[in-house]
């Protein structure tokens, strides 16, 4: 008699579509951080990014995997014991349906890999960044592929637990080399402090420039900005102290302004 097909249950839905969006979202993620690593490490110079930007896109990378990762983890862990317990729910349509369409995503991408790799080599643009990026593409794309490719055999390599385990230990130790790069959520407080700061001495200059402009002549002292009524200036005060930046007229056309900041240029840039 021959064994009926297990049905596909709202439960079986739920579970595969929630592992391959967390595998999505993690890969994602991965690819993020790797991307801007190498931005801030192997600049381009014809780059038009910034550090903060890069700074920006890491702390969502991470934000996203200390989410999403470990969700993805337990969803894996969860389905391997219905496996166990439950063979017949490997063979459900969804999981088919799922495995087979990341397998050609991910060779897909493999093949997009390297033809903009060749493209870019007849381009000139053959650069250690972009050899940098291209490969992180490749080996996120390609672990995904080969893990999903043996996943869906009856037998598995004994390497598979050390895959497993090794892909762990690599977003690990990605998501705390992030805090390298973008600094502890303390060091980012001070990071905004001072771009505020500088913001408030180019908005102070920038009114500095204009009242020269209109009276031919540079104030003694900040508070003069602030007698035009219809401008309605107000001076800035520091961000985290409240306490009055400093503003020093030289004579003549020459003055000093000036800030105590939180971070050193090397670290706040």
């Amino acid at each position: 008699m021959n064994e009926q097909p297990y049905k596909t249950s709202p439960k079986d839905i739920f579970l595969q579509l929630l592992a391959i969006v967390t595998l999505y979202g993690s890969a994602a993620g991965v690819l993020t951080l790797l991307f801007q690593f190498v931005n801030l490490q192997v600049p381009d110079p014809l780059s038009y990014g910034n550090t903060e930007s890069a700074r920006s896109m890491i702390r969502f990378a991470v934000s996203s995997l200390v989410i999403v990762f470990p969700v993805y983890l337990w969803v894996m862990h969860f389905l391997g014991k219905i496996y166990a317990a439950e063979p017949a729910r490997k063979e459900v349509r969804i999981r088919k349906w799922l495995t087979h369409f990341t397998l050609f995503a991910a060779g897909l991408i493999i093949m997009g890999d390297l033809v903009a790799l060749v493209n870019s080599f007849l381009d000139g643009g053959l650069t250690n960044q972009f050899l940098l990026k291209i490969l992180s593409v490749f080996l996120v794309a390609g672990a995904v592929f080969w893990y999903y490719y043996w996943d869906m055999k009856d037998t598995k390599p004994t390497s598979m637990a050390a895959f497993q385990w090794g892909v762990i230990a690599v977003v690990i130790a990605m998501v705390g080399s992030a805090f390298v790069f973008v600094g502890s959520p303390k060091t980012q407080r001070m990071r905004q402090f001072d771009q505020q700061r500088v913001s408030d001495l180019q908005n102070i200059q920038w009114q500095l420039v204009n009242y020269w402009q209109q009276k031919q002549m540079v104030p003694v002292d900040l508070s003069t900005l602030e007698a035009d009524q219809i401008a309605g200036f107000k001076v800035p005060m520091d961000p985290e102290t409240g306490a009055a930046y400093v503003y020093s007229f030289k004579g003549g056309m020459t003055f000093e302004l000036c800030a105590t900041f939180s971070l050193a240029s090397s670290e706040a840039s």
